[in-house]
């Protein structure tokens, strides 16, 4: 080999050394297990000994050899490139305790979630404001009090700003999270979304101007902040915020005045109610003014301006004036949900009534607990993409629109507590005439004047989870066909009809039932074998259902989560023995509610009922019970009772036990 050749060869190993060299400089340039700083691993054990852990979410936070980088601990994460912690993500870890000062050392963080936590009350520290570059905060549900520190304006990055549920609803002002102004606000130029929910702001009266110059601020959530109406000296500031998606100030005590304005009312108080800050935002998608003082004005608002809107939630204002309801509505050519529940809507104007033809849009419908005052109207089976309708409580009348029939994505239609008649069969064939019906949840409970016998076809809707015809004017039999292919069903209600249920002795349904009332069915005389299959009942009612027989040893085995039992106005024999003087502690656990009344059982209460909140054991002809206060007073229950003894050598006893 020639000295030229080796020195060839030297080059090239040379270079590929070299080669090596830089991937592995590359590498470490851009491995995220570089490591933090002994600064930011001693903050956080700092941190650590502030917190009561007890489900040891913080177990690898340690300086032990396995746990020397805090990059690798859990909810911490570091930068690739710097190797600092630029992320603290521990929420919904139920940690509590304090806030340790140290964290401040943590100077990259530029995420930091404490939501779900409890800190007992505590301020929020005002360092937090010390974290320039900082884009996500959220101190959500995390038990924090005391004022809002004003630091928080140095956050200039800050995006996402969330201290929702810190709130004053249920305890002190003092204990709860406030703010006398909001001035630290308008620095957060950046800021996207905002969420103050339960937050006491009644003394914050500049807070829409705070708002206003917010000029990126997508979702804006106030909700129940005890808002006061803001004054407004110059009209300008409300029309900055041309970015707002989501605005929800629902639970406050807001007016209409602004919308009387917005629509050339020049009405003279210059009290200006929140949502002008959404005067020219054609951006809303979604708004939800639920418990306010609205008024009807609010549709003039609404009408042609908010062609963006998707979702509406005006529930629980009082809206009696607002004639063109219907109208306002249909001009918002995007809107998906719609909620209008118990606003004392007036009957919608019949010419206005087809506008409902074009809302091919609408998904989910909620009128109820209104004074509609008239019959469904038939274009309500033109909307075409409906998948849930709520009339409940709405003074409804007259029957079902055969246009319901076009209503093939409906999953759930509740017309309950109405005044509507028509047979259950019509009803019934109306609703299944779809190909693949997709009918989930049916309630058209407490409509006196629906009457007739309950369809076989019924059994075909296979996709029916709850059926509710409680308290309307059925009769006839009802046999194992009726549910034949029902195997979603869970929760059912006949109550208060006249039906009988006949069903084979060996009958296996092929649904598993949560809520079983049946109040005033007929059948007895046995209790009925089919309960037996039934593991997931937490409601049973029976009562009045003509059984004689006496208290079969598997109703106590029905189910772990059963909380309320009815078998009232029977003629069930036998002693109270048969319910066994001790029950098992794993056997009616949950029973809050057990209704034995106007049977013809006697004997000895059981000691092991009195952990039962209510207990009903009123006999007809003030029959043989027996029983002594003492052992109800000394029981170790969390209940506290109270007795009321009917004191005759033969006793007629009530039990009704109060929380303590």
């Amino acid at each position: 080999m020639t000295l030229t050749n080796i020195d060839h060869e030297k080059q090239i190993y040379c270079f590929k050394v070299f080669y090596a060299f830089l991937v592995v400089l590359l590498l470490r340039m851009n491995n995220p297990c570089i490591g933090c700083s002994e600064r930011e691993m001693q903050a956080l054990l700092a941190f650590k000994q502030g917190l009561v852990d007890d489900g040891n979410i913080l177990l690898s936070w340690g300086r032990e050899v396995q746990n020397k980088d805090c990059c690798q601990w859990d909810g911490v994460y570091c930068s690739n490139h710097t190797g600092h912690v630029v992320k603290l993500d521990l929420g919904g870890q139920s940690l509590q305790g304090t806030i340790s000062p140290k964290l401040v050392e943590l100077q990259d963080l530029e995420y930091l979630n404490l939501s779900f936590n409890n800190f007992r009350r505590s301020q929020i520290p005002d360092f937090i404001g010390s974290f320039s570059n900082l884009r996500y905060l959220n101190l959500s549900n995390a038990k924090f009090g005391g004022e809002i520190p004003y630091q928080l304006e140095n956050l200039t990055h800050l995006e996402y700003l969330d201290l929702s549920s810190n709130g004053y609803f249920f305890i002190s002002r003092e204990n709860s999270i406030h703010a006398k102004n909001l001035n630290w606000l308008p620095n957060l130029s950046g800021l996207k979304h905002l969420d103050l929910t339960g937050t006491d702001l009644s003394d914050v009266v500049g807070w829409l101007e705070a708002v206003n110059m917010l000029p990126k601020l997508t979702n804006l959530i106030l909700w129940g902040c005890n808002l006061p109406p803001p004054i407004i000296s110059s009209v300008s500031v409300m029309n900055s915020s041309k970015s707002l998606v989501h605005v929800d100030l629902s639970s406050n005590n807001l007016n209409s005045s602004i919308f009387q304005l917005l629509s050339g009312c020049n009405l003279p108080p210059p009290i200006i109610s929140s949502v002008s800050v959404m005067n020219s935002s054609k951006s809303l998608v979604r708004v939800d003014l639920y418990y306010n003082n609205l008024d009807s004005s609010i549709f003039q608002w609404l009408s042609g301006t908010h062609t963006n809107l998707v979702d509406l939630d005006l529930s629980w204002n009082n809206l009696t004036g607002a004639v063109g309801w219907l109208e306002a509505v249909n001009m918002l050519p995007k809107l998906t949900n719609l909620i209008l529940q118990e606003c004392n809507l007036p009957p919608p104007i019949i010419s206005s009534v087809s506008v409902m033809n074009s809302s091919r849009s609408l998904v989910h419908v909620d009128l109820s607990s209104n004074n509609l005052d008239s019959s469904i109207p038939d274009d309500f089976g033109n909307m075409s993409s409906l998948a849930s309708l709520d009339l409940s409580g709405s003074r409804l009348k007259g029957g079902i629109p055969n246009s319901f029939a076009k209503l093939c994505r409906l999953r759930e239609l509740y017309l309950g507590n109405n005044s509507l008649s028509g047979q259950l069969s019509d009803i019934i064939d109306i609703l299944s005439k779809c190909a693949h019906n997709t009918l989930e949840h049916l309630d058209i409970s407490d409509n006196h004047g629906i009457m007739g016998s309950v369809p076989e076809n019924i059994g075909q809707m296979s996709k029916l989870e709850t059926i509710d015809f409680g308290g309307n004017s059925l009769e006839g039999v009802i046999s194992e066909i009726h549910f034949s292919k029902l195997f979603q069903l869970n929760y059912l209600d006949l109550s208060s009809n006249s039906l009988v249920l006949n069903f084979r002795f060996d009958w296996v349904p092929p649904f598993q039932l949560d809520t079983i009332r049946l109040r005033s069915c007929k059948m007895g005389p046995s209790f009925p074998k089919w309960l037996q299959t039934q593991k997931n009942v937490s409601s049973l009612d029976i009562s009045d259902n003509g059984i004689t027989d006496t208290i079969p040893s598997w109703l106590w085995d029905l189910s772990h989560g059963l909380y309320f039992m009815d078998l009232s106005q029977n003629q069930i024999r036998g002693t109270i023995g048969n319910l066994r003087s001790e029950l098992p502690p794993y056997k009616l656990n949950e029973l809050e509610s057990l209704d034995l009344s106007r049977n013809q059982i006697n004997g000895r209460i059981p000691t092991s009922l009195s952990r039962i909140a209510s207990l009903g054991f009123e006999h007809e002809d003030k029959g043989d019970f027996a029983t002594s206060p003492k052992h109800f007073s000394t029981t170790t229950t969390k209940w506290h009772l109270f007795v009321d003894f009917e004191i005759e050598t033969r006793l007629a006893i009530g039990l009704a036990v109060v929380v303590g």
